[in-house]
């Protein structure tokens, strides 16, 4: 199995010099990466700031969780992702999504299609970018054509800068299986809100079940692939039974099934520690997304485990 690494996602900064400060300790920190969403609010604009923040650090990878296709056509992506791979020496992870928030698509007036419509478009979409990143520069499908296109700058990564995939459906994750190096295992977002519907899908049981979907998508390459978990409920405390108590209820499950939902990490660096390694044995997932707000206290497990 992959061993261990960890990211902190950002979203914001008032400056500049802020904006460098936060990225030079999530790398002094021991992180592996720094990841920004792709949302319309109160955000930095993705792929800007993370060549700045490329700049501002010398081995922290960088990358988007993710950015939504539909805001984007492949062929100005292919130049972008190129371009910053490049730039930063071969650190970036571009992370890519059949976009979901509904709000997006209410702000900016692009049509949101249904969930088989977008995902049928992402396929395609990264058929186009690994065709322009190999020097191919043509391509017909439903929802792209591309002629005569060069994917130059070439990436530094070869034979293209690291994809990442992430979904909650199994058409997303089939499609995360064959075509992604890092895979996201995400509760379902089919509301366009994180609402009930996503709190119901995070049991274990249904943890499972994307594995599953990815490990059939994948075939032969499934051992290949970086297995991540973005996390939103990550409390380092000594009394994490308590914690997971309350925790329990917000999931409205049993206390002993909350303890194994993979997106909460609640108790002690040495309890912590052995969720992580129980999640490995699970579910294979190795690679740990954490919020800005956590990023300190969550450190000592990072500096406990991070390439273990």
């Amino acid at each position: 199995m992959p061993p261990f690494r960890f990211a902190v996602q950002l979203d914001n900064a008032p400056s500049a010099s802020a904006w460098r400060d936060q990225v030079r300790r999530v790398e002094e920190l021991g992180y592996s990466t720094v990841f920004l969403p792709d949302h319309f609010g109160e955000q930095l604009a993705p792929m800007v700031a993370l060549a700045t923040a490329a700049e501002a650090t010398t081995t922290l990878r960088v990358g988007t969780l993710v950015l939504g296709n539909d805001y984007r056509h492949p062929l100005v992506l292919a130049k972008e992702a190129a371009t910053l791979d490049l730039l930063s020496d071969g650190r970036l992870e571009l992370g890519i999504g059949a976009g979901w928030m509904t709000t997006d698509y209410e702000q900016s007036g692009i049509e949101l299609d249904t969930p088989a419509v977008r995902v049928e478009r992402l396929g395609e979409a990264v058929a186009v970018l690994k065709a322009l990143w190999a020097g191919e520069g043509e391509f017909k499908g439903r929802h792209y054509t591309v002629t005569g296109a060069t994917g130059a700058p070439n990436p530094v990564q070869q034979p293209h800068p690291t994809l990442l995939i992430g979904g909650g459906s199994r058409r997303v994750l089939e499609l995360a299986g064959r075509e992604a190096d890092v895979v996201g295992l995400n509760p379902r977002l089919t509301e366009g809100y994180i609402g009930p519907q996503s709190l119901a899908s995070i049991t274990p049981a249904q943890y499972d079940e994307r594995l599953a979907w990815v490990r059939q998508g994948a075939g032969p390459r499934f051992d290949d692939i970086e297995l991540q978990c973005l996390t939103f409920f990550v409390r380092v405390v000594p009394n994490g039974r308590e914690v997971l108590e309350d925790t329990a209820r917000l999931f409205s499950l049993p206390v002993d099934e909350a303890a194994q939902v993979p997106l909460a990490l609640i108790g002690s660096v040495a309890e912590i520690t052995e969720q992580l390694a129980e999640r490995r044995r699970r579910w294979g997932m190795s690679y740990w997304v954490v919020h800005q707000a956590e990023m300190e206290d969550f450190a000592p497990v990072v500096a406990a485990v991070a390439g273990t």
